[in-house]
């Protein structure tokens, strides 16, 4: 799953992403977080961070550097941790 939403990130950068300008207001783009969170955190948070990178771009957010996150963030480390519970015997 993780490769396939980091195909259609790089479908947007090649395909829409050069109508549309380099407008983004961080530092990496959107984009480039995007694949850096997928990559980095998997399917699930990785799709979460950008999201939740994407609802921050508004004319009203300064925007400046955000990088992803070393960790992912807690709604998924409390999911990771009760998988690996069920998984011990």
């Amino acid at each position: 799953m993780k490769r396939i939403l980091m195909g259609l990130v790089k479908a947007y950068r090649l395909t829409l992403s050069p109508w549309i300008g380099s407008a983004c207001r961080f530092t990496p783009t959107c984009s480039a977080y995007s694949l850096e969170a997928l990559d980095r955190h998997g399917a699930a948070a990785g799709t979460y961070l950008t999201v939740a990178r994407i609802a921050r771009c508004h004319p009203w957010c300064a925007g400046g550097h955000d990088p992803v996150p070393d960790h992912p963030p807690r709604l998924f480390t409390r999911w990771g941790a009760l998988a690996q519970q069920k998984k011990s015997p």
